[in-house]
């Protein structure tokens, strides 16, 4: 079916006004030649690039285009194990034993090169993933260095992580990432990781695999020994092998809930350390009191940044009945000036999705929204004919039985609710199966603190969303997962603590 969504309040009288401006909106392309997409790619074990074993590769494309990008090597079971094996020898063969200061000096090494190669790294994260390239630029390749250089900070400091504990590397790490942040996920898990001592097996999506693959070369650029990071691409069946190895000691794994729950299963008795980062439903709720301009901005920020391909996005919006009508009569005419384009024009804000059967998913939510009845808004003028791309979306009139209330849609759409009072607010908001995410607009401080302590959530931000810092641990509760990533928190998951003296 197709639906037919509402536009925007005075649409009638401000399309044609609108529709000239973007007309005359001069685009402002980032050039791609400071990038070399290579037509091949290998898996990066005992630090040399290899094909796999079995010679399986897989490609990549473009989602703003369908263009192939390369083919990548896909590796099986024979590879994990080589992988493993490196990463072992890496371990034991003095990397756990090299002083502290030593592995920061590391650390502090890559973060600077990804500094110095920054415009290559925002590039190539737009072109494999879809994302704007002001996120790229701005978000992504910062926060990743922030990350190595937070943990270059901790690296000689472990013992005042967890006072009175002492702490010990845990051993071969295998790291499973998502791909709506490649590059900055690689640099979440790599950085505690080898602070705290441990050696590395990294497996990226398969449709986003490329900057990964790229940190590795300026790994390896940095002089890290043979071992202590590798690289292993491929589907899912790649990511199942490592999290099950035997030679693993822990498993770090960010994606969906289902994969989470899966590998919950399979290391369920073995010892191996676990924590998962896995979906969310975030609840941004509005009361009556908040600064609506403000507000506008935070909900855009919440849900639209980087398609909506946010574990914690903003999905849910929660606001108060009296400021309901005018809150989301600015949000339609908001949609409205949002850019739906090229994802290396600088002036795009809604990029590409990032697969055909993401935007088929996404596609299905909203439809089956129109079917039970609900309002969909999105902007008047068309997305582009060529490559994945879906406007951003608001859908109202929402009972909260709706599929799209309940489950995660991953993609820019903001499913609205109203409440009235304080206790209907929290008790929405924990109408979830999830538990990663929320946020609250309010000028009350004692509002704030009142609804922040009764909701279900690993992360609560207040009058802002999306804010992150490598000193801050970030993880949920629930369905959405176990552990912290960040701050003294997140490195103490990479640790073997004891009492000091045991």
């Amino acid at each position: 079916m197709t639906t037919t969504p509402h536009r925007a309040a005075g649409a009638d009288s401000g399309t044609a006004g609108l529709a000239r401006a973007f007309a005359e909106y001069v685009p402002s392309i980032e050039a791609r030649d400071v990038v070399t997409v290579r037509p091949r790619y290998g898996l990066v074990i005992d630090g040399a690039e290899r094909e796999a074993r079995e010679g399986r590769v897989f490609a990549t494309t473009e989602p703003a285009t369908g263009a192939h990008l390369a083919d990548v090597a896909e590796a099986g079971d024979g590879d994990v194990d080589d992988a493993v094996a490196a990463a072992r020898r890496a371990y034991e063969g003095g990397w756990r034993d090299l002083p502290g200061r030593a592995r920061a000096k590391y650390l502090f090494r890559i973060a600077r090169l990804l500094q110095d190669r920054s415009r290559e790294f925002a590039v190539l994260e737009s072109i494999d993933g879809g994302k704007p390239i002001r996120e790229s630029r701005d978000i992504d390749v910062p926060l990743a260095a922030a990350h190595l250089f937070h943990h270059a900070g901790w690296a000689d400091k472990l013992e005042y992580a967890v006072p009175g504990m002492s702490a010990r590397p845990l051993g071969v790490v295998g790291q499973i990432i998502p791909w709506n942040f490649p590059l900055l996920m690689a640099a979440w898990k790599i950085a505690p990781a080898l602070a705290c001592g441990n050696t590395v097996v990294l497996k990226p999506a398969e449709t986003t695999p490329l900057t990964a693959l790229l940190l590795a070369e300026l790994i390896a650029e940095a002089d890290l020994p043979p071992g202590v990071v590798n690289v292993v691409t491929g589907p899912g069946t790649t990511g199942a092998a490592l999290a099950a190895h035997p030679g693993v000691d822990k498993v770090a794994f960010t994606g969906s809930t289902g994969v989470g729950k899966a590998i919950l299963r399979a290391l369920a008795g073995t010892g191996t350390r676990l924590t998962l980062e896995l979906g969310g439903k975030g609840a941004n709720i509005v009361f009556d009191d908040a600064a609506l301009d403000q507000v506008v901005e935070g909900i855009v920020d919440g849900i639209f940044f980087n398609q909506g391909h946010v574990c914690c996005a903003g999905s849910r919006l929660l606001v108060q009945e009296g400021v309901a009508g005018e809150l989301l009569d600015r949000l339609r005419r908001r949609i409205e000036l949002l850019r739906v384009g090229d994802p290396l024009d600088k002036n795009t804000d809604v990029g590409a999705i990032n697969s055909s059967a993401q935007l088929e998913r996404i596609r299905g939510f909203v439809e089956g929204a129109a079917a039970e009845g609900c309002r969909i808004d999105q902007p008047a003028r068309a997305i582009p004919s060529e490559g994945l791309f879906f406007p951003p979306t608001i859908v109202s009139g929402l009972g909260g039985s709706e599929a799209i209330a309940r489950e995660e849609v991953f993609g820019p759409v903001l499913a609205v609710q109203t409440f009235r009072t304080e206790a209907e607010a929290v008790a929405k908001a924990n109408a979830t199966a999830y538990g990663l995410s929320a946020g609250i607009w309010t000028e009350k401080g004692s509002r704030i603190l009142w609804t922040s302590q009764r909701l279900r959530a690993g992360v609560v931000w207040a009058n802002c969303f999306n804010q992150f810092d490598p000193a801050s641990p970030f993880g949920g509760v629930r369905e959405s997962g176990f552990g912290r990533e960040g701050g003294r928190q997140g490195l103490a998951e990479y640790l073997s603590l004891a009492p000091v003296g045991a």
